[in-house]
């Protein structure tokens, strides 16, 4: 199973570098009218806008709920180990959490700023 899993989430993470490097290395118009000609240009590309915010997005969130996961369950088998020590595991478990959510947070961002260049 663990395999598998890497195996999809290699490629998966190939396919989404190859379906948004072009828009990194998209050339920058000079004048107004190179401006106007790429402002055309990138209406033809709202859906792969539209599919790259969506991907980034549900990879992010993919992630962080793995991450989390991960994470309660290595707190609650220390807590299981160590009952005196739920405190100081349970916080320090709590800001792990908020730090990865935090990164989830950040795509969502993302998103909305790709979203937002379509309309």
């Amino acid at each position: 199973m663990t395999r598998t899993f890497k195996i999809i989430s290699s490629l998966a993470t190939i396919l989404v570098i190859l379906g948004i490097s072009p828009f990194a290395f998209a050339d920058e118009a000079s004048d107004h009218a190179e401006k106007i000609t790429h402002l055309h240009d990138l209406s033809s590309n709202f859906g792969m806008i539209a599919i790259a915010a969506g991907l980034g997005l549900g990879l992010a969130a993919l992630g962080g709920g793995l991450g989390q996961g991960r994470a309660a369950a290595a707190a609650l088998e220390g807590i299981a180990r160590n009952p005196g020590a739920a405190g100081p595991i349970g916080s320090r478990m709590i800001l792990g959490l908020a730090l990865i959510e935090s990164l989830v947070i950040y795509s969502l961002i993302i998103a909305f700023i790709l979203v937002g260049k379509i309309s």
